[in-house]
């Protein structure tokens, strides 16, 4: 048996896809993330996953203030080869009300949180960090999924000429922070057994 040709959208553009490219592809593509000109194909989230996710946008949104937004699966445009799709992102909200944006940019966005996938492991924890603090990110989570239920890895910038973030806390029962915002919440009730 032989494997099916790839469809013509696939094939890169001449010059290699851009972050413009990803508002072009043809409707029904799979979603996707741009990353060092690559599309990257994003897998099927595990039922933990989905469930910290949707909890985590609730707790943020309620405690958020009111210029502030929480998005889930949203593209950040990092630069001209990178368009990372964090599964939340944290932004100030300065837009006119457009609902058609595609993306947030990264001069707006506060926390990106990644909650780590056993096919997303090395971008999550190494590749996409980089790039976010290469960006001027401010604060980025990585959730882990541990044997007794989330564990929340909290980065700040460093605030050096050559960004790169450091270690804040690791969160398992409650997560208690003053930046960017007054944030409480309870980790475990993210992902209830």
């Amino acid at each position: 048996m032989t494997a099916e040709p790839l469809p013509a959208w696939f094939m890169p553009p001449p010059g290699g896809w851009t972050a413009d490219h990803m508002d072009n592809l043809p409707p029904g593509v799979p979603r996707m993330e741009l990353i060092d000109g690559a599309l990257v194909l994003l897998s099927p989230q595990t039922k933990f996953h989905s469930r910290v996710m949707v909890n985590l946008v609730h707790d943020l949104q309620a405690v958020a203030p009111e210029d502030v937004d929480v998005l889930a699966e949203m593209t950040m445009k990092l630069g001209r080869h990178q368009r990372p799709e964090p599964d939340l992102v944290v932004y100030r909200d300065r837009s006119d009300g457009n609902e058609t944006d595609t993306h947030v940019l990264p001069e707006d966005v506060l926390v990106v949180v990644e909650i780590v996938s056993q096919e997303s492991r090395e971008r999550d924890r190494t590749t996409k960090p980089l790039k976010y603090a290469q960006a001027g990110i401010p604060h980025f989570w990585r959730i882990e999924r541990e044997e007794n239920g989330p564990a929340i890895h909290v980065y700040e910038l460093d605030g050096t000429k050559d960004p790169r973030y450091v270690p804040v806390t690791i969160a398992r029962e409650r997560l208690k922070l003053d930046v960017p915002f007054p944030i409480d919440i309870d980790v475990k009730a993210l992902a209830p057994r």
